[in-house]
């Protein structure tokens, strides 16, 4: 049987602290390349103008529902008070994970029968709708919708 010696176990020492700090930098490493972290460019900023245009848009009365049916796509509803269809103008979504900037995509929508409509293709899992529109007096609408495709 051989004996340990104190090379050996410096060599094991040094192994394994090598094997546990590649793996931490390597997760780091992946943790920053895949998510950015950044919402605005300045909080500061963003936080000032917050109340009045959360005031404007609850001011509007409107409610967005969304539905994706896989090979049919991705559908918007943005509809008054009174549940009727509302038209908006300058529609912008964004559909991401939430978790990677990899598979963030801008469909393009157009108006159909009351609701807006992209023909999207998801994989499965969660996906998170940014979603920007303005009102025909230029009031803006900004809503954050999660969207759960079953796979």
């Amino acid at each position: 049987m051989a004996q340990i010696t104190g090379r050996h176990v410096l060599v094991f020492t040094v192994g394994a602290f090598s094997i546990i700090i590649a793996v931490n930098v390597l997760m780091a490493w992946k943790a920053i390349s895949t998510f950015p972290g950044l919402e605005v460019q300045n909080s500061y900023v963003a936080s000032q103008q917050f109340d009045a245009e959360r005031e404007a848009q609850t001011a509007l009365g409107w409610t967005l529902t969304q539905d994706y049916q896989p090979g049919a796509g991705l559908f918007l509803t943005f509809t008054d008070a009174e549940g009727l269809p509302v038209q908006v103008e300058d529609l912008q979504v964004l559909v991401g994970r939430s978790t990677s900037v990899a598979d963030d995509q801008r469909p393009n929508f157009v108006r159909e029968a009351g609701r807006y409509t992209a023909a999207v293709d998801l994989a499965p899992g969660k996906w998170v709708l940014h979603v920007e529109a303005k009102s025909p007096d230029g009031t803006g609408f900004r809503q954050r919708l999660d969207l759960f495709v079953k796979g």
